[in-house]
């Protein structure tokens, strides 16, 4: 596997992290955080552009693993870079975002 289609399935997997917090609270007509709002990342932003920002985080991740190289769910190697690149925005967004929803204790 060539180091560029790692780099794409790590990337892949951050923006397909990203898109589902935008998306899911976009559809149930929640605001919610995005680079969008004032000030950026801190303040909400309406369902609606979260559920455009969420969509087109989403079809960057297709561009990322679908379209770069031979992504194959049975290669280690493939998923390893893939699922990386999800838990470390996880728990970035985790550790920045739960001050604000009541998931980071250390903020309370």
């Amino acid at each position: 596997m060539e180091l560029t289609h790692v780099f794409s399935y790590f990337f892949g997997g951050m923006f397909l992290t990203n898109a589902i917090p935008h998306f899911v609270s976009g559809l149930m007509g929640r605001a919610f955080q995005s680079p969008f709002a004032k000030p950026s990342g801190v303040g909400l932003s309406s369902s609606r552009v979260n559920v455009i920002w969420g969509w087109f985080n989403l079809a960057l991740a297709y561009l990322l693993v679908c379209r770069v190289g031979n992504f194959n769910l049975h290669a280690t190697g493939d998923v390893a870079a893939l699922g990386a690149g999800m838990l470390l925005l996880g728990v970035l967004t985790a550790q920045r975002f739960g001050r604000f929803h009541g998931g980071n204790s250390a903020a309370r």
